[in-house]
C-alpha cells in the first residue's frame, strides 16, 4: 500500500510503500477511492495535537470494501463505504442514547498499528482510518455502508467537513426557521455550515472571512451578506447588518480563542454560539461570566455535529442526491495522493475550499 505519513512536526508529509498489518476479526479492508484534505490534518501535522509520529493521516474517506474479517457484520465486500472518523460502537453508554459521536471507543483505533515500514517498524493512522492511502484497514464501527451513485470525492467530504458543519447546523444548534445566522471561517466545514442553515430555512445567513474567494463562494452555498474582517470589526459589522443585537446563531468555525470570542460577541442575547472548528489541544478561551449570566447565551461545543453517523451519512447523501446540498462544488482541486503537500500549503495560503485526492495510487 502506498500512504502519506506524517514523521515529524512542520516537516513535509512523506509519501511511502508500507505493509498493511493482518486485519482482525472485526477488521474491513477499504480500497479507497477519494480522500479530503482537512485542516484537522494539517493541526497534526503543525505539532497541535499531543499524536506522536509516525502516522498515516487522513481522516475523511470514501471507497468500496474489498474484504472482511471473520465476525464482521456491518458490510461485506463489493460495499460503498464512507469512513466516521469517531466510530459508532453500537453498545457503549453514548451510543446507546444516540450519542454516537461521543461514543467511549473513539480512540481505540489510534493505538493500533496499521501498516509496518520495511524497518519493521509499526505506524498508526489519524482516527483510526489513514485516509491518505490507497487502501486502509478499519474496525467495522468506523464504516457507514451507503447506496449511491454520487462519486467518491463527494461521499469523501460528507466523512468530515460536511457531517461537522450541516451537522453543527442541524444537530448541534439547530438552527431555526427565519432566523439570522453569522459563520466565523468559510473553508470546507464553515462552507457545510452555510448549507446547513440554508438546509435549516435561516432568513439570512453572514459569511466572515478574509479570504475573497471564500466569501464569494459562500454566496453560491447560500451566504445573504458578506463581511471582510479587514473593512474593520467584524463583530461590529455583523450588528451594523441586524440591527445592533446580533446574530440568532453564531458559528466559530477556525478553532481560534480570539475567533470564538468574537462569535459570542456577535451573538444576540438570548443567542446560541456554536464552537465549531478544533483548536489546539491546549489552547484556552476566556467569557465573560456576568455577560454570560445576563445575556443568557447558549454557548455550545461541536464535535463532528453531534450527528449519529448511520443516521446522518445516508440523509446527507439524500439530499446530495436531490440537490438540496452541494458537495460537487465544494471540491476546488482534484490531485494525486503525491501532491498532498501541495494541498496543504493551498489550504494555508486561501487558495481552496475542499481539496480531494481522486488518486491514491500517485
Amino acid at each position: 500500500m502506498r500512504a502519506a505519513v506524517f514523521v515529524g512536526v512542520d516537516e513535509p508529509l512523506s509519501v511511502e510503500k508500507l505493509t498493511p498489518t493482518d486485519p482482525g476479526p472485526y477488521d474491513a479492508v477499504v480500497r479507497v477511492g477519494a480522500s479530503g484534505v482537512c485542516r484537522s490534518d494539517l493541526s497534526l501535522a503543525h505539532g497541535h495535537l499531543p499524536i506522536p509520529p509516525p502516522v498515516i493521516l487522513g481522516h475523511e474517506g470514501a471507497g468500496a470494501v474489498e474484504s472482511v474479517g471473520s465476525a464482521v457484520t456491518r458490510v461485506q465486500p463489493g460495499d460503498r463505504v464512507i469512513a466516521a472518523f469517531v466510530p459508532a460502537c453500537g453498545r457503549c453508554f453514548y451510543c446507546v442514547r444516540d450519542r454516537t459521536h461521543l461514543c467511549e471507543h473513539g480512540m481505540d483505533g489510534m493505538m493500533t498499528a496499521k501498516a509496518t515500514r520495511d524497518d519493521g517498524s509499526a505506524l498508526t493512522a489519524f482516527s483510526g482510518l489513514g485516509t491518505f492511502a490507497d487502501q486502509m484497514t478499519v474496525h467495522e464501527s468506523a464504516l457507514v455502508k451507503v447506496e449511491t451513485d454520487l462519486p467518491d470525492e463527494q461521499l469523501a467530504l460528507i466523512g468530515c467537513g460536511v457531517t461537522t458543519g450541516v451537522g453543527a447546523a442541524l444537530n448541534t444548534a439547530r438552527v431555526e426557521p427565519g432566523s439570522i445566522v453569522a459563520v466565523i471561517g468559510c473553508g470546507g466545514v464553515g462552507q457545510s455550515v452555510i448549507q446547513g442553515a440554508r438546509i435549516a430555512g435561516a432568513a439570512r445567513i453572514i459569511a466572515v472571512d478574509p479570504v475573497e474567494l471564500k466569501r464569494t463562494a459562500a454566496v453560491d452555498f447560500g451566504a445573504t451578506d458578506l463581511v471582510d474582517p479587514a473593512d474593520g470589526d467584524p463583530v461590529a459589522q455583523v450588528q451594523q447588518l441586524t440591527g445592533g443585537r446580533g446574530a440568532d446563531f453564531g458559528f466559530e468555525v477556525l478553532g481560534r480563542p480570539e475567533t470564538m470570542n468574537q462569535a459570542y460577541a456577535m451573538t444576540r442575547r438570548g443567542g446560541t454560539t456554536t464552537i465549531v472548528g478544533m483548536p489546539s489541544w491546549d489552547a484556552e478561551v476566556t467569557f465573560s461570566a456576568f455577560g454570560l449570566f445576563y445575556d443568557e447565551k447558549r454557548l455550545l461545543g461541536c464535535v463532528y455535529g453531534s450527528a449519529q453517523v448511520h443516521r446522518d451519512f445516508p440523509r446527507f447523501v439524500s439530499l446530495a442526491e436531490n440537490g438540496r446540498l452541494d458537495l460537487g462544488h465544494m471540491v476546488s482541486r482534484r490531485i494525486a495522493l503525491g501532491e498532498v503537500n501541495d494541498a496543504f500549503r493551498a489550504m494555508e495560503a486561501g487558495e481552496v475550499i475542499r481539496s480531494v485526492i481522486t488518486d491514491p495510487q500517485r
